[in-house]
């Protein structure tokens, strides 16, 4: 708690707050747990959790394409509540029902505006050696669809992918494990915003994490860092 504490309250007006990891609405985004018995089996990283249709369905649906099941809840009735599942490159990932509308908080909605300013997981990819058999497996399960995204690298032209929701919305990536993204871990990584980022990768020292990489626009800004937390736990920073 203290490394997200420090790590992600920089700037101005921190977009996370210290004591709770709330985001700066105070809406909860992310979250952290105690590792109990109850969930030994699930590894140490982030896990996005994404929205189904159908939790049955798309667990199912991994067990069919090679991936397995770490947790499942159902309710009184025997309804798939959530699940905790891993693909076939083992990064684990959660899935939950749709989220209704009228459900979510109207500070959530009213922070789309300026959304710059807000406390949010700003993107989440996964970065693996064979990133076709990935997509087609996302694709399958969550029923995302996909946008290639032209790459280049030592002069060979290759595609990584945008996961586009049901509104044709980019909200994840699938990449190959070469040129810019050659070293990331191969697990979902979230992407945080901080309100200072070169602060924040100060802090990430400061409290015995590593950072893993950094990533530089061509004018040297920073786009991102990937970092590791004290535990092996991974995450991307970028700037608010």
């Amino acid at each position: 708690m203290r490394f997200y504490s420090r790590v992600l309250s920089t700037g101005e007006k921190p977009l996370w707050r210290e004591d709770d990891l709330m985001n700066n609405l105070g809406v909860s985004i992310i979250g952290l747990g105690m590792r109990s018995e109850e969930y030994m089996n699930l590894p140490l990283h982030w896990m996005p959790h994404i929205q189904v249709a159908d939790v049955s369905a798309s667990v199912q649906r991994t067990l069919d394409l090679g991936g397995s099941e770490l947790m499942q809840h159902r309710d009184d009735q025997g309804k798939s509540q959530w699940a905790v599942l891993r693909d076939p490159n083992g990064a684990a990932f959660g899935i939950i029902p749709v989220i209704p509308s009228e459900a979510i908080p109207a500070s959530v909605e009213a922070s789309s505006i300026d959304a710059v300013t807000v406390g949010r997981i700003y993107w989440v990819d996964l970065t693996v050696s064979y990133a076709i058999n990935t997509r087609n497996f996302y694709r399958q399960v969550i029923g995302w669809s996909v946008h290639e995204v032209g790459m280049e690298h030592g002069g060979e032209h290759y595609a990584d992918y945008n996961m586009l929701d049901e509104h044709g919305r980019p909200v994840a990536g699938v990449c190959h494990a070469r040129g810019v993204n050659v070293g990331l871990p191969p697990v979902w990584l979230i992407y945080l915003p901080v309100g200072d980022l070169e602060e924040s990768l100060r802090r990430v020292a400061d409290e015995d994490g590593k950072v893993l990489k950094i990533m530089k626009r061509d004018d040297e800004e920073i786009e991102y860092a990937v970092i590791e937390d004290p535990v092996g736990a991974c995450l991307a920073l970028c700037p608010a």
